[in-house]
């Protein structure tokens, strides 16, 4: 599946009365934004090395982070997603990601009127609240 930040690809649905073009990270946006929408997630994680360099630069600058960790594939009519996921410790992985499911084709197809084919989730990580490092103090780090 390709990267969502190598180029910027558009879908282009045609009317009677016009065309309306839809860009893939539009796409990935709607996608981001659902899934956060779901209780359980606490957050999306960058899709390999590149993606890890894009997402730390677009933190840094204060870029818009709202297609991190999703990448999707898009087709005339249809659409694929990608996400890996942190999701919070105590909750049911399988309910979570149903719910993720479903929330991305509803808004996805509702918003750019695409069939989500398939909604890929691959949880990566566990949030466990409690190692949440007090205010002013530096973050532990973990590795995953």
């Amino acid at each position: 599946m390709p990267d969502q930040t190598a180029a910027p690809r558009a879908t282009e649905l045609t009317g009677d009365h016009g065309r309306t073009t839809i860009a893939d990270v539009v796409v990935a946006k709607v996608a981001g934004l659902a899934a956060r929408e779901i209780p359980g997630v606490h957050e999306l994680l960058t899709q390999g090395v590149s993606g890890t360099i894009a997402g730390l630069a677009q933190r840094v600058a204060g870029g818009d982070t709202r297609a991190h960790g999703v990448r999707v594939e898009v087709g005339e009519h249809e659409a694929t997603v990608d996400l890996r996921v942190t999701v919070e410790y105590g909750v049911s992985i399988p309910q979570v990601a149903e719910a993720v499911r479903r929330n991305i084709i509803d808004r996805v197809g509702g918003m750019t009127g695409l069939i989500v084919r398939e909604v890929n989730i691959d949880v990566t990580d566990l949030h466990f609240p409690d190692e949440e490092p007090a205010p002013g103090q530096p973050g532990v780090s973990r590795a995953a």
